[in-house]
């Protein structure tokens, strides 16, 4: 565990995101093509490179982050009603 001292810490995370088609017709379609992240800290700590480390330690262990950096496979189960039900293109 790194233990430096921040007086204050926020983060903003910002997207540029689509939807398009229609949801009447079926052809309703979203995305995301860039996502932001602004995180600022206070700090009185004299050594930079441990801060920097401890950023560096804390991005790389954010799930949210990963996710967006890699892809990952979705696998989507739908129920309705408590039965499990099969739409295609959907759930599998």
């Amino acid at each position: 565990m790194m233990k430096l001292k921040f007086s204050q810490a926020s983060c903003r995370v910002e997207m540029d995101y689509f939807l398009k088609g229609s949801v009447l017709k079926g052809t309703v379609e979203s995305g995301c093509t860039e996502t932001r992240v602004l995180l600022r800290v206070e700090t009185d700590e004299d050594n930079q490179e441990q801060v920097d480390k401890l950023i560096r330690n804390a991005k790389r262990g954010c799930f949210a982050e990963t996710m967006i950096r890699a892809s990952v496979p979705l696998k989507s189960q739908v129920e309705v009603n408590g039965v499990s039900r099969e739409i295609a293109g959907i759930t599998g």
